[in-house]
């Protein structure tokens, strides 16, 4: 057998290399993979283990979700959803000081949970918002960060395809537990960004903003139900067992293609085949790494990296505390560096094991290494959503890290609230029966 330790420095080192040489990050995976079964195994062998894997994991009836979803999601973002949320969320922040910003929370909350996407939340709800703030004499870049820290919330609050690739990755974890744990979650970080919002408005006097019409309520919110009802039909469904996730996603892209199509005719027919398009690349994307990162999983396994990192991590310390706060770290660090699909499908087999010895529910490791991951996205040097919503806001990166610095207290004060009570996630979950 192969020590470990060889086995963690080839694959980690081969990775980096292919990385830095600007290799898609599924082709650095199959080949780091390739490169550390031949340690133990002979080329060809190795050859046909590789692809043997990646063909067999996505051999499965769950992942029917995954396209369905991202489907609903894209449908989403193309249908004009955003501006009748911003004016939904304006009813119940209008009146505050800074209403702007609390709105644009609200609004990243909403099309974030409805498109499953920060990016699509960022550039959505942030292209409308932003400019009016700074419109209304807000500081731009301080706009700019309510919305960057704002727009991940999406990435827990369901139906999202993050617990989704988790479930798969840690073996059957319950997807409606994981759900109905990521929306209190999500809510908590969404929250969090409001209390810095709160403190900075007062501190500004930014003034109250509320420009919807006297009578206007009722036909706003009129406007807004039938896009939040997907939220309540997807995740009601699938915790009351009405149907499973793989069905929900069906309904959820049934349901959308109505709303946009014939509620809302924000989209037409002829809009449709760019729309598939979009889902089959994104699809085909989520797709191929959930087979290269099966391969790195079995490559791992073979080696017994696993068991050794496992050891090294469980003689730290024997405090589960002290653990706990060890892999929260490594998780922010990943996130910081790479997307979250590949980093849930990567170390979930790794850190799972782990967290079960130490009696962490996999629930609830699931939506602490959704919520680190999350957090990455909107950190450098690599968050995609840090670099949007700058871009959405028209400022520097430079010049938005600043104001974000206490979103991002407030964000990981969060997370160890997450980490450290459990039930903080986990009582939503029980009292529903899901778990």
């Amino acid at each position: 057998m192969i020590d470990p330790i060889t086995a963690s420095l080839t694959l980690i080192g081969v990775f980096i290399v292919l990385l830095a040489m600007g290799a898609p990050i599924g082709l650095c995976i199959v080949i780091a993979s390739s490169c550390t079964m031949m340690l133990v195994l002979p080329f060809d062998i190795s050859m046909f283990a590789t692809a043997q894997k990646m063909f067999s994991s996505l051999d499965s009836f769950a992942l029917l979700a995954v396209p369905f979803f991202v489907l609903s999601g894209v449908i989403m973002n193309s249908g004009g959803i955003a501006t009748r949320l911003v004016n939904f969320a304006k009813l119940f922040t209008g009146r505050l000081p800074g209403a702007l910003s609390y709105t644009n929370i609200v609004g990243n909350m909403m099309f974030g949970a409805i498109s499953g996407s920060a990016i699509a939340a960022s550039t959505s709800i942030g292209g409308v918002l932003v400019p009016m703030s700074a419109k209304e004499g807000y500081n731009r870049s301080f706009a700019a960060a309510v919305n960057i820290a704002s727009a991940p919330t999406g990435m827990l609050i369901p139906p999202t395809t993050a617990f989704i690739l988790y479930a798969l990755a840690s073996g059957g974890t319950s997807i409606a537990a994981l759900f109905a744990g990521g929306m209190v979650a999500g809510l908590l970080w969404g929250f969090g960004c409001m209390v810095v919002t709160w403190i900075v408005a007062k501190r500004h006097n930014y003034r109250v903003f509320f420009a919807l019409q006297k009578g206007m309520a009722l036909k706003v919110t009129l406007e807004a139900v039938p896009s939040l009802l997907l939220i309540v039909i997807i995740v009601g469904g699938i915790v009351k067992g009405i149907f499973t996730a793989i069905e929900a996603s069906a309904i959820a892209v049934v349901y959308t293609m109505f709303l946009t199509l014939i509620c809302y005719k924000t989209l037409k027919l002829k809009d449709m085949p760019s729309v598939f398009i979009q889902t089959v690349v994104m699809t085909g994307v989520i797709m191929f790494l959930l087979a290269t990162s099966s391969a790195m999983s079995f490559s791992m396994s073979i080696t017994n990296i696993p068991g050794a990192l496992s050891q090294m991590i469980l003689g730290i310390s024997e405090s589960k505390t002290l653990i706990l706060l060890v892999i929260t770290i490594f998780l922010l660090i990943i996130g910081a560096f790479m997307d979250i699909g590949p980093a849930i499908l990567i170390f979930t087999p790794i850190l799972l094991p782990i967290m079960v010895k130490l009696g962490v529910d996999p629930v609830h490791f699931g939506i602490i290494m959704i919520y680190n991951l999350a957090i990455g996205t909107i950190t450098p040097p690599v968050g995609s959503g840090l670099y949007v919503g700058a871009s959405v806001g028209k400022v520097k990166v430079e010049e938005v890290l600043k104001p974000l610095m206490p979103f991002y207290i407030a964000i990981i004060g969060v997370l160890l609230m997450i980490t450290y009570l459990p039930e903080l996630t986990l009582f939503l979950p029980r009292l529903l029966g899901v778990m």
